[in-house]
């Protein structure tokens, strides 16, 4: 059994983000949590993968049907009957919630639709991702749409990128409320 790493994970694009992100995070003693659903454990197992990410990992939740967000991000059934797909206000509130719970300096939250198939508004469309950062200054949001078309792992890699991305923005103060 070999103990190098895998050359192929994380993925390339995710690379230098990442590096960036975890620097910034273990540099300043901050740590962050996740709560992701599209992106599929993928923001979650690329910061793992990094070597010290016990000292800035407090958890993860991936959060991709609706009965988990009723069991672990404190949706009720009221929240599901008015759900009308991703949004920034439904990320926002996931990063609130698991990061009160987990008690990490940041949380990220993202919620898209990877495809291939979706729906016919924009939020339900492949490529679209609303993303959130929540934190002691607010909760950033932003919202992507990739243009990457039905290309599910795609589209899965561009949201965590986007969402590493929008992490780094309010470490170094550049994201605005």
């Amino acid at each position: 059994m070999s103990t190098s790493s895998n050359p192929s994970f994380p993925p390339a694009e995710i690379r230098q983000v990442l590096h960036e992100v975890t620097t910034l995070l273990k540099t300043r003693q901050e740590t962050v949590s996740i709560a992701e659903t599209a992106a599929g454990g993928l923001i979650s197992s690329s910061i793992l993968s990094t070597p010290g990410a016990s000292q800035i990992y407090k958890g993860g939740l991936t959060l991709y049907t609706l009965p988990s967000r009723i069991a672990y991000a404190g949706w009720s059934q009221e929240t599901i009957a008015a759900y009308k797909g991703p949004t920034t206000d439904i990320v926002s509130g996931l990063a609130r919630h698991v990061r009160k719970d987990l008690e990490s300096t940041y949380t990220i939250a993202e919620s898209g639709t990877a495809g291939p198939t979706g729906g016919t508004t924009p939020n339900r469309r492949p490529g679209y991702v609303a993303l959130a950062v929540d934190c002691e200054r607010g909760t950033f949001t932003k919202e992507v749409n990739t243009e990457l078309g039905p290309d599910r792992v795609a589209n899965m890699l561009r949201f965590a990128v986007e969402a590493l991305v929008l992490l780094k923005e309010v470490l170094q103060d550049e994201a605005k409320l």
